[in-house]
């Protein structure tokens, strides 16, 4: 990894970012302080999924899916009473 000021950088853009798309890292410092970093770009072949987890912007469940089993219910269920009952006024349900 090379470190060098911004002026060196303003100097010699082309050489330096000839260098960053051969695979090299170059700081960049202003006043001794690091600044920037050119490179080439990352790769990034994660999903959608992993890169809002590390934003922060999603937070991943705990569930392990590969364990979960699915078992039938013992007894029968009427499909179309239970979307009827759902679609129902909620205030018609308290009634029964």
């Amino acid at each position: 990894m090379k470190a060098i000021n911004v002026t060196e950088l303003k100097t010699h853009l082309s050489r330096y970012l000839r260098l960053a798309s051969r695979g090299a890292r170059v700081v960049v410092k202003d006043r001794d302080e690091p600044i920037a970093e050119l490179g080439p770009p990352q790769a990034d072949p994660s999903s959608w999924h992993d890169r809002l987890v590390r934003a922060g912007r999603l937070r991943p469940g705990t569930q392990n899916w590969d364990a979960l089993k699915i078992s039938a219910l013992d007894r029968r269920v009427d499909i179309q009473a239970s979307l009827r009952a759902v679609r129902e006024d909620p205030s018609e349900i308290r009634r029964r």
